[in-house]
């Protein structure tokens, strides 16, 4: 008798594969600051909230630091 066939199997990494997106990040927000970000995502159009939250770091990144007394 021959030699079996053999089927070489691809291994699988485990958890979700990359999307080949920014990478995901993970904060605490209190419940306020959500509300009032979501509340202000709604007056801008903005559908995600992740969209939202991003949009608000890239402003509070882009603003002038205040200036110490």
């Amino acid at each position: 008798m021959g030699k079996a066939i053999t089927v070489h199997q691809k291994k699988r990494g485990r958890g979700r594969p990359a999307t080949g997106r920014d990478p995901a990040v993970t904060i605490r927000i209190p419940d306020e600051v959500l509300t009032a970000a979501k509340r202000w995502a709604k007056a801008q159009g903005i559908k995600t909230r992740s969209e939202a939250i991003v949009r608000l770091v890239q402003l509070g990144l882009a603003a002038e630091p205040e200036q110490s007394a």
